[in-house]
């Protein structure tokens, strides 16, 4: 519980109306108070952490000069919204962040009139920024726009399309570039080294300064020299700092600024509002200011489980089963050292896919591409014209958006490039930005693409390695987040055939064909039925693409009523594969599909998902009791 004796000032704030009569002091002691109160709630409900600490006075300057929600704030992906929820009314609701029926913790428009677009993905504020400054000149709306990026999320190539536009466009959006030299893993954005190297330069700086110092000496004159400099300073800044590029979108660039200088970012803000035309201010701050241990190591503190807020240590989960991440990317290490042709590919997740593994053994043969899922696949594909063995490691989530270089550029051209989707199937905490339940659907649709899911650890492997082997194109495997089942892991690998399932439990009442993380549940709800008489036979289908043919052949031959489940969309997932296949052939079993609903599912923990979908065993029992007794 959070002691709100010890705090002076925040818990006066209610909107953010009440801080815009607040003097610098009280925005101050604001901004220390809402520091203190996010190490409070989130070391004992845990979420995105980090970044927000880095945020704080910039987002109190951006609710003091700004009149929200009539003027908008668009935040990229939402990782460093939490100082913005705090001031907009939901603050007393922090400690339901990512939890079941509680805040959303990313962006979320039905949340608050003061989340003007969702997020949960990068690199797209500038874009929606665009539309709703274009969106108000169409309407005849006088408001500002501002959209805040992250310099992790100006890797991707949406955000300078936008800019593009924009400068165009000469649309009244104004960009904050958040640059914290960090994204969730240390930046791989090229263009933040050359700030840090121009910004840092000690001549441009003794440059700037000794003109600053001999024009305060003059006077009124020195003040007309000062104008003077100003602008010789802003013509050299073109082509020497990162105004150049910015300016050449057609962006008036402003900084770089302390991010954590609350006075200056109020006078700034104050200064640029009324000017018109796309601007960019660059403004840096540190990730995890203002409580040391996230100070000390960001990359850990980008999100976090509960932990102890005064050494920061993480409270110990009681499962010591390593994770299906853990394993895939100690897996294809075992497979590197074998095969020199595999390379592993990122888009800037190393640690959250598993490839540090490889990038601490085998640096030259890891790329991490930042946050470009596009360029991954499109990269990966050239790698396979020349014989290379690419594994792309992308949360499924996140591979949704480079489809179109999955279809055009690896599965046209039938190119041997290995598709490692981590976190598929329901994702927890972070809901329905990040369930990573379509990919079944979207790749099984795509000719010449063999798709794969483990039953758990062991099988994760046998994939990996099969997938690393093939050589007849496209190959992808998904698996869940979390803990694996601590099940036998033997040393060597074995390639697994192509399209087969094996049956794992015989019976003779129903079939449960299940694929991936749900064969667990199929098989304990199968322990659940027959101690009331029903035999199910249990199918670990492995293969959703190219499915079993054969098997399928024998189980509709035994049985009249088979039930599928897979932790994908129920449409056009696995289950309509098996209806597909039975409709083709003719065969007129009753066939009942398990999996996730034609909807978005809200966050909560993993079990109380599967449980509010009926896709745990109890669901799968009580599925497979009303099934039979029809």
């Amino acid at each position: 519980m959070v002691d709100r004796e010890k705090y002076n000032i925040l818990f006066d704030v209610e909107s953010p109306s009440d801080i815009r009569e607040f003097d610098t002091k009280q925005l101050k002691l604001l901004c220390a108070e809402i520091r203190e109160y996010m190490v409070d709630v989130v070391s004992e409900v845990g979420g995105h952490f980090g970044g927000g600490l880095g945020t704080v006075e910039l987002t109190v300057a951006l609710h003091k000069v700004f009149n929200t929600p009539e003027d908008s704030i668009v935040w990229d992906t939402g990782h460093q919204a939490y100082p913005h929820k705090i001031i907009t009314g939901r603050r007393d609701k922090l400690n339901t962040i990512r939890q079941f029926k509680g805040l959303s913790g990313f962006l979320k428009r039905s949340e608050s009139e003061y989340d003007d677009f969702g997020a949960g993905h990068a690199t797209t504020s500038i874009s929606a920024a665009v539309g709703i400054a274009e969106g108000a000149k169409q309407l005849g709306i006088d408001r500002s726009v501002v959209a805040v990026i992250g310099d992790g999320a100006m890797t991707g190539g949406m955000a300078y399309e936008a800019m593009n536009n924009a400068g165009v466009q000469q649309s009244n959006v104004i960009v904050v570039l958040n640059d914290n030299q960090m994204s969730i893993a240390p930046n791989v954005w090229q263009i933040s080294n050359y700030f840090t190297e121009i910004i840092a330069h000690p001549e441009y700086n003794k440059f700037k300064g000794a003109i600053w110092e001999l024009t305060g000496k003059l006077d009124n004159f020195g003040d007309r020299l000062r104008k003077v400099a100003g602008r010789l300073n802003t013509g050299i800044k073109s082509i020497v700092t990162p105004g150049m590029l910015f300016e050449a979108l057609g962006f008036r660039y402003f900084g770089p600024v302390n991010g954590h200088n609350i006075k200056k970012l109020v006078e700034l803000f104050e200064h640029i509002k009324p000017l018109t035309g796309p601007i960019l201010v660059h403004v840096y701050t540190e990730k995890g200011k203002g409580y040391k241990p996230a100070e000390d190591d960001a990359p850990r503190f980008h999100g976090v489980a509960p932990f102890d807020k005064i050494t920061g240590e993480t409270v110990k989960n009681k499962n010591t089963a390593a994770s299906y991440t853990e394993i895939f990317g100690k897996a294809l290490l075992k497979i590197a050292k074998e095969n020199s042709k595999v390379v592993g590919i990122t888009a800037a997740m190393p640690d959250g896919t598993g490839l540090k593994y490889l990038q601490e053994e085998f640096p030259e043969r890891y790329y991490d591409v930042g946050i470009a899922e596009e360029h991954a696949v499109t990269f990966a594909a050239g790698l396979a014209t020349k014989g290379i063995v690419p594994v792309v490691s992308i949360y499924s989530t996140f591979l949704q958006r480079a489809y179109d270089q999955i279809f055009h550029d690896v599965s046209l051209q039938n190119l041997h490039v290995v598709f490692a989707l981590d976190r598929a199937g329901l994702v927890g905490a972070d809901g329905p930005t990040h369930h990573g339940v379509f990919d079944l659907t979207f790749l099984r649709m795509l000719p010449k693409m063999v798709i794969m899911a483990p039953k758990d650890e062991a099988e994760l492997r046998n994939m990996l390695y099969t997938a690393t082997e093939y050589k007849e194109g496209p190959i992808a495997l998904r698996y869940p987040r979390g803990s694996a089942l601590g099940v036998e892991v033997k040393e060597n690998f074995e390639i697994l055939p192509i399209g087969k399932g094996e049956i794992l439990r015989e019976g003779k009442d129903i079939a449960i064909l299940a694929v991936g993380n749900m064969v667990r549940f199929a098989s304990e709800a199968a322990e659940q039925l027959a101690t009331v008489g029903i035999f199910a036979e249990v199918v670990n289908m492995r293969f959703v693409k190219p499915i079993d043919k054969k098997l399928l052949d024998k189980v509709s031959e035994k049985f009249e009523k088979i039930i599928t489940v897979e932790e994908n969309s129920i449409v056009g997932g696995f289950g309509s594969g098996v209806l597909e296949y039975f409709a083709d052939k003719g065969y007129r079993n009753n066939i009942l599909r398990l999996g996730l609903p034609d909807s978005y599912v809200e966050h909560g923990t993993q079990d109380q998902l599967y449980k509010m979908l009926k896709i745990d065993a109890d669901g799968i029992v009580e599925s497979v009791k009303r099934f039979l007794s029809k």
